[in-house]
Formats: structure tokens, C-alpha cells, sequence
């Protein structure tokens, strides 16, 4: 794998982007929000750091600014000084790596300097033509994962589709985990780890004071339940509450505040349909709704929250990847979305749009920039910058 520059490795673009205000409700608006004003134009600078990635996924920042990434084909890389290691790493578990399943996220520890541990999650094949969405976790050493051992391993099915997960750490030390289950029931199942958001110690097992701990019939690393394919997890630097995305069926996809026991409507609440036509329901008792959703859909992956001084009209704004624009292929970009001090949404902005590239993760860089990943055969590593 070599890095080889794109045709434009260095572009200057300027995004103004419609803006969208809150709505009272949720209902009843084909694009999620009524329009408004139009956002302030945010000159950005997009520098090309790496090419050539097939299908990258999940980005992740080494304490001495080295870089971790993930191809959903089964290949980890570093990236020293912004260059690729042509090298893979090795060690890296065999992944089913069908359409949509494969590697996806990587995470180092918070005690990586000490420790460089590394937790990888990977679509696992298991017997009987099954899969299963499990966590992994080995030592980086040098080029190399070593003492590589499958931490857990959700229930299997039968398809390729569903198998998304990302990995956050939260400030009580607890890593937290999203499962998917586009089909089926499984994300009510309180017996089953598909379409959850779970909540383990560092070696995976159940973390203590779970909100379903020792309920027989309940699996203890539940943390919440009713998420359909969840591809973006972050915690609010300001409330500390967690926050995830997830797509939707046909329309729907959503960012949810996530509180512990919740229950976030998947199967039997969406503000999309089925792909055969029917509308679903868009609420029912005891079920949580979204603080914000898109439909038609963009298909949401990867989200931050960000936190620098480099773009200061973005300050505690959320940052999301979008591999579609409105349920339209070819026209994936970067959705930044705006709130109020109440965390009210009061408008969008898209970016990166003259790209037109799947963007499947970002994430703020430790030097307050913007860091994103193109979901291409031909992907890119790409830095955000401000233009002046």
C-alpha cells in the first residue's frame, strides 16, 4: 500500500450551507427541521495527508501523535509524522469483511503509554455461516499486536448488514460499546447484546452498576437498548452525557442522548420506513426520541464533539460523517450541527460537499484540528484547517 497523493492534495473551500431552527416537535417534517437562515461561511483549508486506504473506518490518535487506522478489510496502519507505514501491523484478527462488516473501530487505552493495549472491534465469523460483532483487544509493540485475545463476542446471525460499533471511555474508566441489529427484534431483546449500547470494565466483562446488573434473563453489559446501527459515539465535554448516532431504515437516522436503562425505539419507533414503504411509528410510551434526526436519511458515521480554539465559531458544535446527502448517492460530506446553551438544536452546516466523498469517521486531532476519513475504494486521511 503505497500513499499517493491526490489530484488536488491541497484545496481551499468555503462552505456556507443551509441552516436548519429546532422545530416544538419532531413530527411531521420530511427534512427533520424547518429551514432558516443560512449559516456564516467557514473558509476551510483540506489538506490530503494520506491516499490510497480501501474503505477506512476508524481513525485513533497515539499519545506521541502517531496515528492508528483502520481498513474494514482487515488491515490496521500507522501513520508517523502524517506518512503511511506502507507496513500493515500484524496480529490484527481475521474479520468477516462482507459489504458492510469488517474491521471498524480502533481505541487505544487511556493508559496506552504505560500499558499499549489497543481495542479493535471486527465482524467474526462463527459456525454455521453466522457473525458476530465482537471487541478484541492486544499490545502494540512496534509494528505488531501481540497477546491478541476476542474480549467478547455478541450473539451471531446469519448477513453481513448491522454490524456496526464504536468504542468511547468514558470518565469513570468504563469503555462503552454500540452494537447493531438492522433486523429482527434483537435490539428489545434484553437477552441479547445486538442493537445495545454496553458498558464494560477494560477486559470486557460486565462493568459494575449497570442498570440491568443481576436481573435474571438480562445481559449485564446493557447499558441501553432500541439502536438500529449505531456509528458515532462521543461524550459531551460540557454535560459529560454520552451521545450516539445511528441510522435509521429509510429515513430516520438519528443523534440520541443516551441515558442509562433507556430505550431508544428500534424496531417499533423511527421517524423512517421500512424499505418496502410503510411508515413506522415516531413514538410510543417509554421509548426515547432523538434529540436530533435526519430524513431523508445521510446516513450518519462517526461524530465528535469539538472542543478547540483553531475554529472558535465551532466551539462545543457536533461534527458528524455523512455517506450520503439526503438519501442521494456521490454526495456525502461532513454535517456540523449547531445548539444552544439548552443543547437545543438551532442549525446545520455542511461541509466538504465539493469532495463528494463518504465521510466515515472524524475526529479531533490533539492540536485542535479536524481529522476525517473518506469511505472510498481509493480513501483518504484528510486534515481540516482554517483557511487563513
Amino acid at each position: 500500500m503505497k500513499s499517493v497523493a491526490m489530484k488536488n492534495p491541497l484545496l481551499v473551500l468555503s462552505f456556507a450551507g443551509a441552516m436548519f431552527i429546532a422545530g416544538a416537535t419532531l413530527a411531521g417534517n420530511a427534512l427533520g427541521q424547518p429551514p432558516g437562515k443560512k449559516a456564516r461561511p467557514t473558509p476551510v483549508r483540506v489538506v490530503t495527508m494520506v491516499s490510497g486506504l480501501s474503505h477506512p473506518w476508524s481513525l485513533a490518535f497515539l499519545p506521541d501523535g502517531d496515528m492508528l487506522v483502520t481498513e474494514r478489510v482487515g488491515r490496521l496502519h500507522l501513520i508517523h509524522s502524517g506518512a503511511l507505514d506502507p507496513q500493515p501491523i500484524s496480529g490484527v484478527p481475521a474479520v468477516h469483511a462482507v459489504r458492510l462488516s469488517g474491521l471498524m473501530e480502533v481505541l487505544p487505552h487511556p493508559n496506552f503509554a504505560q500499558n499499549h493495549l489497543v481495542y479493535l472491534t471486527y465482524t467474526k465469523d462463527v459456525a454455521d455461516k453466522q457473525v458476530a460483532t465482537t471487541l478484541a483487544r492486544g499490545r502494540l509493540e512496534g509494528h505488531q499486536l501481540v497477546d491478541v485475545k476476542d474480549l467478547l463476542i455478541c450473539d451471531s446471525w446469519a448477513g453481513d448488514g448491522g454490524s456496526g460499533s464504536r468504542l468511547a471511555w468514558g470518565k469513570d474508566g468504563m469503555l462503552y460499546m454500540t452494537t447493531g441489529a438492522s433486523n429482527g427484534n434483537a435490539a428489545q431483546e434484553l437477552g441479547s447484546l445486538r442493537g445495545k449500547i454496553l458498558r464494560l470494565r477494560d477486559d470486557g466483562t460486565p462493568a459494575p452498576g449497570n442498570p440491568f446488573e443481576g436481573k435474571p434473563g438480562y445481559k449485564a453489559e446493557i447499558y441501553s437498548m432500541g439502536h438500529r446501527n449505531s456509528l458515532g459515539l462521543a461524550f459531551n465535554p460540557v454535560t459529560g452525557d454520552l451521545w450516539n448516532n445511528e441510522n435509521g431504515p429509510y429515513g430516520g437516522d438519528e443523534i440520541n442522548v443516551i441515558k442509562p436503562g433507556g430505550n431508544y425505539g428500534w424496531p417499533l419507533v423511527s421517524f423512517g420506513r421500512e424499505y418496502t414503504g410503510p411508515k413506522l411509528p415516531n413514538s410510543a410510551p417509554g421509548m426515547i426520541g432523538p434529540i436530533v434526526f435526519w430524513a431523508p436519511s445521510i446516513a450518519p458515521s462517526g461524530m465528535a464533539f469539538y472542543t478547540g480554539d483553531l475554529f472558535p465559531g465551532w466551539k462545543n458544535n457536533v461534527l458528524v460523517g455523512a455517506l450520503l446527502g439526503g438519501a442521494v448517492q456521490g454526495v456525502g460530506h461532513l454535517e456540523r450541527i449547531i445548539f444552544d446553551q439548552n443543547w437545543d438544536e438551532v442549525g446545520r452546516q455542511s461541509l466538504l460537499t465539493d469532495l463528494k466523498q463518504r465521510i466515515r469517521d472524524v475526529r479531533e486531532g490533539p492540536d485542535g484540528l479536524v481529522y476525517v476519513l473518506t469511505d472510498e475504494d481509493n480513501g483518504a486521511l484528510l486534515r481540516i484547517e482554517p483557511a487563513h
